[in-house]
C-alpha cells in the first residue's frame, strides 16, 4: 500500500487533497501531514512515505528547499510539488529541487492522481511538455526565477 505525506500550510488544501485521495484511491495510505518544509523533512524521515505532495509557498522552509533537503538525506520518497504558482521557470526550479513532478492546484481534479501514479511507477510528471516549452520561449531569463521574485520581492 503506497504511503502519501501531504504538506501544505493551509488546512483546507490538506483536507481537500486527503479527500480526493481517499475517495479515488482508498488503497493509498495517508501516513501524515505537515504544515511547512521543516516539518515535511522530519515527517519524511519518520514515516518514510512513497510520495510527498508538497506545496511551494510555506513558512519556515518552502517546498523547493524541503525537496532539496529530502533528496540530500537520501530518502527514497518521491516528491510531487503541488502549487498555485505558474511562471516561466517553474519546471526548471522543480527539477533543480530534486522533485520528480508538479501539479497546479487548479488542475488537481485532472492531474493529481495521474501524477502520483506516474511517480509511484518510477516516472515523472511535469504537465504538458509542449506547453512548458512554449512558456519558456516567451520570455528571456535574467537568471533569477520568477518564483523567487514573487515570494521574496
Amino acid at each position: 500500500m503506497p504511503k502519501i505525506l501531504i504538506v501544505d500550510d493551509h488546512d483546507v488544501v490538506r483536507q481537500g487533497v486527503r479527500s480526493i485521495l481517499q475517495r479515488l484511491r482508498p488503497d493509498w495510505e495517508i501516513c501524515g501531514e505537515a504544515t511547512n518544509g521543516r516539518e515535511a523533512t522530519e515527517a519524511a524521515e519518520k514515516f518514510e512515505p512513497d510520495i510527498l505532495v508538497l506545496d511551494i509557498t510555506m513558512p519556515v522552509m518552502n517546498g523547493l528547499e524541503a525537496s532539496r533537503a529530502i533528496m540530500k538525506r537520501g530518502l527514497h520518497s518521491r516528491v510531487l510539488i503541488f502549487t498555485m504558482h505558474e511562471y516561466d521557470r517553474l519546471v526548471d526550479d522543480v527539477k533543480r529541487s530534486g522533485a520528480q513532478g508538479y501539479v497546479q492546484k487548479s488542475q488537481a481534479g485532472r492531474d493529481l492522481i495521474r501524477a502520483i501514479e506516474a511517480l509511484l511507477a518510477g516516472g515523472t510528471f511535469f504537465g504538458n511538455p509542449a506547453e512548458a516549452t512554449l512558456k519558456e520561449s516567451k520570455k528571456p531569463s535574467n537568471g533569477v526565477s520568477e518564483f523567487r521574485a514573487l515570494c521574496w520581492a
